[in-house]
């Protein structure tokens, strides 16, 4: 279930190897829910503990859109490892989440 917090973190970290996630929804719409159980059943299976994630509700905060250039939502932006990446949608075809990612399916990297 998805906090009621504008903005929060998940698993936070510090290692180089590691992914800095930030998700942007507008409040707890079904697209925003299923868009952050998707992201986290895909950091569990693939990522183990090496995330975080941060989850931006532009109800709340409006303004934070702007610094990542936020056309659509829910957005999914990857700030590290760099370069940037972003992935518009419910996160719900994990292929194209993973390639947006640049992470191979967990059998493949077997």
């Amino acid at each position: 279930m998805m906090m009621t917090l504008s903005l929060f973190s998940l698993n936070p970290i510090s290692d180089q190897d590691c992914y800095i996630l930030r998700l942007y929804v507008a409040g707890q719409t079904r697209k925003s829910l299923a868009a952050f159980a998707n992201l986290m059943k895909i950091c569990k299976e693939h990522l183990g503990g090496r995330y975080s994630i941060e989850v931006i509700d532009l109800l709340e905060n409006p303004q934070l859109a702007k610094g990542d250039q936020i056309l659509a939502i829910p957005t999914l932006v990857r700030k590290l490892p760099t370069p940037i990446k972003k992935i518009i949608g419910d996160l719900s075809n994990t292929e194209r989440v993973l390639l947006g990612l640049n992470l191979r399916p967990r059998s493949d990297t077997q």
